[in-house]
Parts: structure tokens; C-alpha cells; sequence
């Protein structure tokens, strides 16, 4: 089945409670109950929100109250219908909303819409433990799409979600097998239509989406500029934009993490808020697929920073990622048509879809 989906994300910080739960368990509890498709929880490892008090797990005093992403995904109407119960719970935060493409069914050619041939991103789920000819599938995946050619991937581990509507969670004592896992890829629209039939053969239960994005800059060369839109669509509804870095642990500015200098000078110039993640295997340009292994003296897994803000603002926030990626890195722009964000002293957006063709 292919299909026209929604992509519900939600950032905000570990220790947030709603009621007497914490923030993350009442969410993933909402997608169990309403069976949503694939969701999944990620644990950051930088970021700020619209108060900008930084929190990194680089420094013990900061890393007490630590970043969380939930992403969940299925068709616009079981999305929506969820929001009722999902937007009381988030009294800080933010959440959006994006268009995407969601497949379960790579048996059959795929035709990818014209509005994805300019440049896609791929988002892989599969399951923590999941297996293809003995190796861990996010390996075995990470290494199709790099021999293919595909522009980068990351593999992000969840720590709980729900998995074709069915809530798994990870837990102290068992495998967690089950527990969902992304991994995020981009490249050109012909690339990444050309690999989906041999994904389809790799898993056994296949889950993807389909995104369209602008890839701005990969390993120093400036390929192009976030896409120029609108503060509003045609019928007033406000438009957002979103900032991706893929990057690595082991680059560094000033001998410092790349991607915590990025967090650093954004949150000086102003951004509304940023998210670091770290995956456990992945690439980008022609370098190698790469993650932990035993015996390493550093970090040498891959990096997600996602920086989400009106147009204005990201074209801002560009100059200062294109400044600090100059040899390494992939940085993409896409639209979010739909967002709200809450502090205990303003509020921004709502949860209606602005119109995406411009």
C-alpha cells in the first residue's frame, strides 16, 4: 500500500510531565491506543528550545533534562484525528506537521511523484534487532544505500514506539528486538526510486516514507540556498522551514564537536530552538558507512541537527551552518506546513496545513 501520510514530530525535554506522567509516556500511550502505523522516541543529545536554556550530555550539569523527539507517521486521517488528544498534552514544546509518502508495499514499481525528483529523503523503520543474512538490518541497509550512491544515511536508535500500530517499548532486561529504529536517508529522486525495489527485497515487513528536500550543501560544496518561501501561503496560513545537518561525532570546529558548535552560535543568533541526535551507524558523501566499535578512544557515530523556524530565520540560521561546515557535512531545507510551538511566555503557529505549492 502507498499512500499520502502525515509525519507528526514532537520536541521537548525528558523530564516534561503532563499530569502525573511524564510527557514522553503520555504521548507513546496516545499513538498505542489509537494504532498508529510507526511512531518512534528519540533521545537527544543537545538542544534548546524557544527558552534557550541549553542542555548537553557533554557536561553533567546540563545533561539532567535532556532532548526528546517523538515521530509519528500514518495517513492524515488517523493523524488528525489524533491531534485532539495529543496537542493538550504538549504545554512546552513544539510540534509539527509534514506531508510525506508512505509505502508498505515495494512488490509493486513505485512512481515517484515530479515534486520528489529534485532531491528525497528516505526514512527507513525497522526494528532494533532485526536481522538480514546475520547482520543488524540498519548495517545491512546503510551499506545498500552507500554503494548506491545515495547522498547520506543515518541509522537512530528509538528507546520506544509503536511498530504497525502495535506499542513496543525498550526495557532493562530483554532484547528489545522489536523496538523501532530510523534511519534517515537522502539523495536524487532517480537514485533513491531506483534502490526502494531492492529495500523491498532486504526487509521483511517494509515501512518507508517518501519526503521531498533541497540538498544544500555536501562535504564544503554549496549546491544551493534553503527554497525561498513565503512567510504565508496563499490563503494566510503561516509557513515554516527546517534545517537538517548530518554530520559526525569526530568533526571538529576549534577542536570542539562540530555539532555542538552549530547548537552554540544558533542559539546565539537567536533560532527559535535546535535538536541534536546521535545515531548509531550511518555516512554521508563518499565516506564510508561508520558507527561505534570496541576499542575506539572517540565517539565516531553520525549526528542529526534539525533546526525548525519561519523562513526568515532559517536563511539566518544557513549562513551560520554554511560558515561552520566548510570540508564535511550534508545540510538540507524542507518545508513544515504546519506548526506550534509553546513556551510559559508565547506561543507561535497552529496545527493547520498550509499549503505547500509554490
Amino acid at each position: 500500500m502507498n499512500e499520502d501520510c502525515l509525519k507528526l514530530t514532537t520536541y521537548f525535554s525528558e523530564r516534561r510531565r503532563t499530569g502525573s506522567a511524564f510527557l514522553a509516556d503520555a504521548l507513546l500511550d496516545v499513538y498505542g491506543r489509537h494504532g498508529i502505523t510507526t511512531s518512534v522516541l528519540l533521545r537527544g543529545a543537545e538542544g534548546f528550545g524557544l527558552k534557550h536554556h541549553l542542555r548537553t550530555d557533554r557536561l553533567l550539569t546540563l545533561s539532567e533534562d535532556l532532548p526528546l523527539v517523538s515521530v509519528a507517521v500514518d495517513t492524515r486521517e488517523r493523524i488528525e484525528a489524533m491531534l485532539g488528544d495529543v496537542v493538550p498534552l504538549v504545554q512546552l514544546g513544539l510540534i509539527t506537521l509534514e506531508r510525506a509518502r508512505m509505502l508498505r508495499d515495494l512488490t509493486v514499481p513505485v512512481t515517484l511523484p515530479d515534486a520528489l525528483h529534485e532531491a528525497t529523503k528516505l526514512t527507513i523503520y525497522v526494528g532494533r534487532h532485526e536481522r538480514i543474512d546475520g547482520r543488524p538490518a540498519f548495517v545491512a541497509v546503510c551499506d545498500l544505500l552507500h554503494r548506491r550512491g545515495i547522498a547520506g544515511a543515518t541509522a537512530l536508535l528509538g528507546v520506544d514506539g509503536t511498530e504497525h500500530g502495535r506499542r513496543v517499548r525498550a526495557r532493562f532486561f530483554g532484547r528489545n528486538a522489536e523496538v523501532p529504529m530510523m534511519i534517515i536517508a537522502v539523495g536524487s529522486g532517480d537514485r533513491i526510486g531506483h534502490v526502494l525495489p531492492e529495500l523491498g527485497t532486504l526487509l521483511r515487513r517494509p515501512l518507508l516514507t517518501l519526503e521531498r528536500v533541497r540538498v544544500c550543501k555536501r562535504d564544503g560544496e554549496l549546491l544551493g540556498t534553503p527554497h525561498p518561501f513565503p512567510h504565508t501561503d496563499a490563503h494566510g496560513m503561516p509557513v515554516w522551514q527546517k534545517l537538517m545537518v548530518y554530520s559526525s561525532e569526530q568533526t571538529r570546529i576549534d577542536g570542539r564537536p562540530a555539532h555542538g558548535e552549530i547548537v552554540r552560535r544558533l542559539r546565539k543568533a537567536g533560532a527559535a530552538g535546535v535538536t541534536t541526535v546521535r545515531g548509531i551507524w550511518g555516512f554521508h558523501g563518499a565516506h564510508e558507512p561508520h558507527g561505534d566499535r570496541l576499542l575506539q578512544l572517540r565517539r565516531h557515530v553520525p549526528v542529526v541537527t534539525t533546526v525548525v523556524d519561519s523562513p526568515e530565520r532559517i536563511l539566518k540560521a544557513f549562513d551560520v551552518i554554511d560558515e561552520l561546515t566548510p570540508q564535511r557535512g550534508l545540510v538540507t531545507s524542507e518545508m513544515v506546513p504546519a506548526l506550534a510551538a509553546r513556551s510559559e511566555h508565547e506561543r507561535r503557529g497552529e496545527l493547520r496545513l498550509a499549503e505547500h505549492r509554490f
